[in-house]
């Protein structure tokens, strides 16, 4: 991870860029149902994102990622896939497999993961 902010606004981040590349378009309402958050405490989140830069709010509400907002959303996703296609390979339900990516995607080193990267996808450790 190139940029150190909060696991939370990590997850905020990820879930715009998620629902922006599944519906074009994304609210505050969108991330509060995605998340599962109240819209009060996405409010919160998503006024703090802007004040630090990761995300601009037009006039008609959609949220936009700006460019180190995407390079943190890009990043966090790119650790769920891989997690979750590696719990997955080794026998894990997709379902309990996303869950658990969910849980270690902040949390793990880059050179750990790196190395989990090339052995998923190229076969070396």
């Amino acid at each position: 991870m190139t940029m150190q902010i909060y696991e939370s606004s990590e997850d905020y981040l990820e879930a715009i860029l998620i629902i922006a590349s599944e519906k074009g378009t994304v609210h505050s309402v969108d991330v509060a149902e995605y998340l599962h958050f109240s819209k009060a405490s996405v409010s919160i989140a998503m006024k703090k994102l802007r004040e630090n830069g990761y995300i601009r709010m037009e006039k008609n509400g959609e949220l936009i990622l700006l460019d180190k907002g995407r390079v943190i959303a890009e990043s966090i996703y790119e650790r769920h896939r891989v997690l979750t296609d590696f719990f997955v390979s080794i026998g894990v339900d997709r379902e309990t497999a996303a869950k658990d990516a969910c849980k270690i995607e902040h949390d793990l080193s880059e050179i750990t993961f790196e190395k989990l990267k090339q052995m998923i996808y190229e076969g070396k450790a």
